[in-house]
C-alpha cells in the first residue's frame, strides 16, 4: 500500500453560501492529492505526461459525512491499495482540523497511451517507482 497526506486551507472562493466547501471543488482536491502523491513517488504528473501516458479518471464516488469549512485547514489521506494493471484506484480519507473525518472517496483512473489513444498496462517506469514505495 501507499499512503500519502496533503493539507489544503479551504479558500473563501471555494465555498458555498454557507461557507460550506461547494461539492464539486472535492474532485479538484483530490486532484491535487493525487499529483502530490506522484510527487511523493519521485515523479510528477507532468513527466508522466512528458513520457506518453496520461491518466483519465473513468469513476469518481465520494460520501459526504461532515461539511468542510471556510479557512478550515483539511488533511487528505490518499491510498493506493491494489497494485495498478491497466488501471489505478485511489482511496481518499479528508480530516478536518479536529481530526475528525468529513469525507470518504475513490477514483479509478486509467493508462492511456498519448501517441495511440489506446488503454495500457502500467508503465514500467511507474510501476518500479510504485513498487520501491510500497509497504504492506
Amino acid at each position: 500500500m501507499i499512503h500519502t497526506t496533503h493539507s489544503i486551507r479551504v479558500r473563501y472562493g471555494e465555498t458555498d453560501p454557507m461557507k460550506y466547501v461547494y461539492y464539486g471543488n472535492y474532485a479538484e482536491y483530490f486532484e491535487v492529492a493525487r499529483v502530490e502523491l506522484f510527487r511523493t513517488l519521485g515523479i510528477s504528473y507532468d513527466e508522466i505526461e512528458k513520457r506518453g501516458i496520461f491518466l483519465p479518471v473513468s469513476e469518481y464516488k465520494i460520501k459526504y459525512i461532515r461539511p468542510g469549512l471556510y479557512d478550515q485547514l483539511l488533511e487528505i489521506h490518499t491510498y493506493v491499495k491494489k497494485i495498478p494493471g491497466v488501471k489505478i484506484e485511489f482511496d481518499y480519507e479528508i480530516y478536518n482540523e479536529d481530526k475528525v473525518k468529513i469525507t470518504e472517496a475513490s477514483t479509478t483512473l486509467f493508462f492511456l497511451d498519448a501517441e495511440t489513444n489506446k488503454i495500457v498496462r502500467c508503465p514500467d517506469f511507474l510501476l518500479d517507482l510504485i513498487m520501491e514505495n510500497w509497504k504492506e
